[in-house]
C-alpha cells in the first residue's frame, strides 16, 4: 500500500471516528508527524498508528471512548527483557513493560500544555527503538 492510500485511510478513519475527545486525537496526530514527520501512518489495533515503514513504534489508544493514550512499543509483541531502558526526564510514561510506555491525555489542556515534551520523547523513541 502506497504511504498516500495510508494516509487517506487514516483520514477516512478519522473523518468516521465517533469519540467524545475526536478534537484531541486529532490534534494528537499532528503533534505525532510534526515531532517526526518520517513516520508513515496506518491504522492498527482499530486507532492511528505510527511507525518507520511497517515496523510501528507509537499507537494511539482510544478506547473506551474517553481515553486518548499513547502507546510506545517496540513492535507488536512486547520483546525479552534485553535490558531496554528509556529516559523519561519529564515523567509522562506510565511503564507497562520496561519496552511498553503508556502517556495519558486527561483532557486538551493536558495535551497542550505537554506537547513540547512529548515531541521531544517521541523523536527520541523513535530514534532509540530503531533498529
Amino acid at each position: 500500500m502506497a504511504v498516500a492510500e495510508k494516509l487517506g485511510a487514516v483520514d477516512a478513519y478519522l473523518d468516521g471516528l465517533q469519540h467524545a475527545r475526536k478534537a484531541d486525537v486529532a490534534a494528537l496526530r499532528l503533534v505525532i508527524l510534526a515531532a517526526v514527520p518520517e513516520l508513515v501512518e496506518r491504522i492498527k489495533w482499530n486507532a492511528p498508528s505510527f511507525g518507520l515503514g511497517d515496523d510501528d513504534r507509537i499507537t494511539m489508544r482510544l478506547h473506551p471512548g474517553d481515553r486518548v493514550q499513547l502507546i510506545l512499543h517496540r513492535g507488536a509483541k512486547a520483546g525479552a527483557d534485553d535490558f531496554f531502558r528509556f529516559e523519561d526526564p519529564d515523567r509522562l510514561i506510565s511503564w507497562a513493560a520496561p519496552d511498553r510506555g503508556v502517556i495519558t491525555f486527561c483532557d486538551a489542556e493536558d495535551l497542550v500544555s505537554r506537547s513540547a515534551a512529548l515531541s521531544a520523547i517521541l523523536k527520541r523513541w523513535v530514534a532509540c527503538t530503531t533498529r
